[in-house]
């Protein structure tokens, strides 16, 4: 499939999703969203794929945040048409069974820090900066912004962040757990790159079990979320990898993991 305003590549089990709006820093516009979805339902369907970076085109912006100009036009009824599609591509981002790493290469504001914030890990560059300033446009984060940001940051942190509309760079963001790391721009693909390699290089069903026990168990109980990583062992204990993985470790050397 053809995007207008998207790149995308593959290479040995990694994709890289590039939104590729230059002249407009990035923005989420109603056809860039509806394209990510698509990428992102397309990438979470290709069993070659294992591993996906997110990153915008250019040196200045990751994504700088929802069309100003679209949205003004919107009524309420528009704006929580727009508002459940965003939390559709964020829900897909976080729940399916690839990691995505966000590489965050400029402005993260609005909708833009919300789609990091879905993804698995953020990598930033030291350029970068994030907020959530709707507030200053008298809205509120629509995509999942008021959820997600105190999950990451607390309460009080993430009602400060919103409530001022400051946009903060990527020292403080990594300060406060918005971010993992913390790059030189020139080295932050190769860093991104460089992690996925590391995650693609370990058992592939394992992984995934990860992710869906982490994520369900932040929205659970702790005996709840324990219950889950039971079920998700047994089942890996069931596995090809698992044989493979054991075995190659005791014969000191690297494990040839087919995901079965």
């Amino acid at each position: 499939m053809e995007y207008e305003n998207l790149l995308l590549e593959k290479e040995k089990g990694l994709a890289i999703v590039t939104v590729n709006r230059i002249r407009a820093l990035n923005s989420l516009n109603h056809e860039t969203i509806s394209e990510l979805l698509g990428v992102f339902q397309e990438l979470s369907d290709d069993p070659e794929v294992r591993v996906i970076i997110l990153t915008g085109a250019g040196e200045r912006a990751f994504v700088a945040g929802a069309d100003i100009g679209e949205l003004k036009l919107f009524n309420a009824e528009q704006g929580e048409k727009e508002s459940r599609r965003g939390h559709e591509l964020m829900h897909l981002i976080e729940e399916m069974p690839k990691v995505v790493i966000a590489a965050i290469n400029g402005f993260a504001l609005g909708g833009g820090c919300e789609i990091a914030m879905a993804c698995d890990i953020r990598l930033a560059s030291e350029s970068a900066r994030l907020g959530q300033p709707e507030v200053n446009l008298g809205v509120i984060p629509g995509y999942g912004g008021t959820q997600r940001l105190p999950r990451l940051v607390g309460k009080g942190k993430a009602k400060q962040l919103i409530f001022t509309g400051d946009v903060i760079d990527a020292r403080e963001a990594h300060r406060i757990g918005l971010v993992e790391e913390v790059y030189p721009q020139a080295e932050l693909m190769e860093k991104a790159k460089e992690l996925a390699g590391k995650i693609l290089s370990k058992g592939p069903l394992a992984i995934v079990a990860a992710k869906r026990c982490i994520n369900d168990g932040l929205e659970t109980d702790l005996a709840s979320g324990c219950k889950e990583e039971i079920a998700e062992f047994r089942k890996i204990f069931g596995t090809e990898d698992k044989t493979e993985g054991t075995t190659a470790f005791l014969e000191k050397r690297k494990p040839e993991y087919r995901g079965k």
